[in-house]
């Protein structure tokens, strides 16, 4: 029984790439695994944050009990 090869879009290029055998996935080459780590690295990929409400309930700075 053939089983079909799934392919996958490599996340940098976008090239069709099958995860079956490829040492790199979910990348097609080294190259481009090596690239997504540089954009990790250098913090080219953020995670929007939402603003934090000031509403006055929260840490103060001050002591408690002093």
């Amino acid at each position: 029984m053939l089983t079909a090869m799934t392919l996958r879009p490599c996340p940098v290029c976008r090239t069709p790439t099958s995860w079956e055998g490829n040492a790199f996935k979910p990348f097609c080459s080294e190259r481009c695994q090596t690239q997504d780590l540089g954009a990790w690295a250098s913090e080219s990929y953020r995670v929007p944050e939402k603003p934090q409400e000031e509403d006055g309930e929260g840490w103060s700075g001050e002591l408690e009990g002093s």
